[in-house]
């Protein structure tokens, strides 16, 4: 189940209380005051992670409470600090305080970590209070609350590409050849109700490149007024480099004109946010096995008054995907905001798991 939204409540732990006690030890009269300081609450922590790409665990459990700290005790013994709890959130994530509707944090990066509760200061104890005019002090402090907060969490995928376009014009088929997903297929509209992610991979070791596909659920005519499935997914594309925008060339749509499909479709996009409409896009003419020629040429004529890279492709077939594939990955290299710089790594140079035994092992071990 993909779930992108989700409401939390936290509550970080409360500081413990200070202790009031007396030093009690035979031969030690009038020992004066003792008492230990109460322990920290713990924080309630925050941080991104690549082994989760859903909210569905924050859907089921809402509530998360972080550790109490301990109460002071005698002896000037201090009282433990309590536990702090990380959540985990799929890299995407935005943080809103639900209260105010403020931003707090963009979880773009491996490793982010916030704290978004923090946990209460523990009492000071007795001794604390002790002067030289005031040698047994009572006094003694209770621990501070720890925060309390409403969050609303927001998932917007982190993709290079995404695909858009009508429904059933052929995004997941061609999804599930390029990389390793396995989305839902089949001939009737609307059968991608999620979006589906992938990896592709282009060239060959150890030039590899690799870039992140987003397969978005299909649009039609009104989605940004909530046709359909409305804008609920829209949101998913914000952050591509590169929209791979495909269109059905064949008969099988129902549909006379691809350029009036191009336009709806992009009029949409427009809609919902005007940038979108301004993103690096590519026009993919699908089902060209079955195409009809006069759309075909329409759509292409179409592209090149855009000044849009057009290319032709049959997912069914195979025809067309490769040079898809290399000119998708050229763009999102030149578009991509963040440009990870990684030396490649040559044959022969590559670090074993575990450090291989000693000689003398190898030698027993024969």
């Amino acid at each position: 189940m993909f779930i992108d939204e989700a409401r939390i409540r936290v509550k970080a732990g409360d500081g413990g209380n200070g202790c009031m006690a007396f030093r009690r030890e035979k031969f030690v009269p009038r020992g004066g005051p003792s008492g230990g300081d109460g322990g920290h609450g713990g924080d309630v922590v925050m941080s991104a992670s690549l082994s989760h790409n859903t909210l569905i665990h924050f859907r089921f459990n809402p509530e998360h409470k972080a550790q109490r700290g301990g109460h002071g005790l005698g002896s000037n013994c201090s009282g433990y600090a309590g536990e702090k709890i990380t959540l985990k959130v799929p890299l995407g994530t935005l943080l809103y305080d639900d209260d105010t509707g403020e931003l707090v944090h963009d979880f773009t990066r491996q490793g982010d970590e916030i704290v978004i509760a923090r946990g209460g200061r523990g009492g000071r104890g007795n001794q604390h209070f002790a002067t030289s005019t005031h040698q047994a002090p009572r006094e003694h402090e209770l621990g501070r609350a720890g925060e309390e907060r409403n969050y609303r969490l927001e998932l917007r995928l982190l993709a290079d590409a995404g695909l858009v376009g009508y429904p059933n014009v052929g995004k997941s088929t061609l999804i599930s050849r390029i990389s390793a997903a396995k989305p839902k297929v089949a001939n009737y509209e609307f059968t991608t109700l999620e979006p589906n992610l992938g990896v592709v991979s282009v060239g060959e070791w150890p030039h590899v490149q690799a870039f992140t596909v987003a397969d978005l659920p299909g649009l039609i005519e009104g989605a940004h007024l909530g046709a359909g499935l409305g804008i609920q997914f829209l949101r998913h594309i914000e952050r591509t480099s590169v929209i791979v925008h495909l269109v059905d060339v064949s008969d099988g749509s129902g549909r006379e004109d691809p350029v009036e499909d191009l336009k709806v479709i992009t009029t949409e996009l427009k809609s919902f946010d005007p940038e979108l409409a301004a993103k690096p896009t590519v026009i993919v003419a699908a089902k060209i096995d079955v195409a009809n020629p006069e759309k075909l040429k329409k759509l292409a004529a179409s592209a090149k008054r855009r000044k849009l890279p057009f290319y032709a492709m049959s997912a069914v077939t195979g025809e067309g995907i490769e040079e898809l594939k290399y000119a998708v990955a050229e763009m999102v290299s030149l578009h991509r905001p963040i440009a990870l710089e990684e030396e490649p790594i040559e044959v022969g140079k590559l670090k074993p798991a575990y450090p291989p035994p000693p000689s003398s092992a190898r030698r027993r071990s024969k």
